[in-house]
């Protein structure tokens, strides 16, 4: 997930390190803070691969600025992981906003339906946090307020993401 973030960030555009790690904080940051020790290794890695380059820039003050921008090879990884995103980034919502944040740079209006489509077949499945054998439960079988709430909330977001699922379907069915 974290390296999906970076691709797509940085195919947005040129980022230092603190800014990326500042933009990648806001999107998944309330999930698992960021820590140095997680993300540098990473981009040095990434560097190493060929899907990021740095480049040592004037800073504003005084110190130089690492640069970092996508390769080609970066641009092409982040196409193809938003088109055959795996599994977990379909079924998770964490994961799945990391995608549905860089899912624009799929250049593909029918690319970027399937994805939906997925999810939206994945949302319109029967689902539930707890289960009496095959049966799931829902809010109305819990006395406890606050597996209640879980279940309202739960139900209200699927419901408004489902609604938005059809429309943006409905709209990338037309641009095709």
């Amino acid at each position: 997930m974290l390296e999906l973030a970076i691709l797509g960030f940085l195919r947005d555009g040129p980022l230092h390190g603190y800014d990326l790690r500042k933009r990648l904080a806001a999107l998944t940051g309330h999930i698992r803070p960021i820590a140095d020790g997680t993300l540098y290794p990473l981009l040095k890695r990434m560097e190493a691969a060929g899907l990021l380059s740095r480049e040592l820039q004037p800073g504003r003050a005084a110190a130089p600025r690492h640069m970092l921008s996508l390769t080609e090879a970066g641009a092409t990884l982040l196409r193809d992981r938003l088109r055959e995103p795996g599994e977990l980034f379909i079924t998770d919502e964490n994961r799945w906003f990391t995608v549905l944040a860089f899912l624009r740079h799929l250049d593909d209006p029918a690319a970027q339906a399937a994805v939906l489509r997925r999810r939206l077949h994945f949302l319109t499945q029967p689902a539930s946090f707890f289960w009496d054998g095959d049966r799931p439960l829902r809010a109305a079988d819990f006395d406890d307020i606050f597996r209640q709430g879980l279940f309202t909330i739960a139900t209200a977001t699927t419901r408004a993401e489902l609604t938005w699922l059809r429309q943006a379907l409905a709209t990338l069915e037309q641009t095709s």
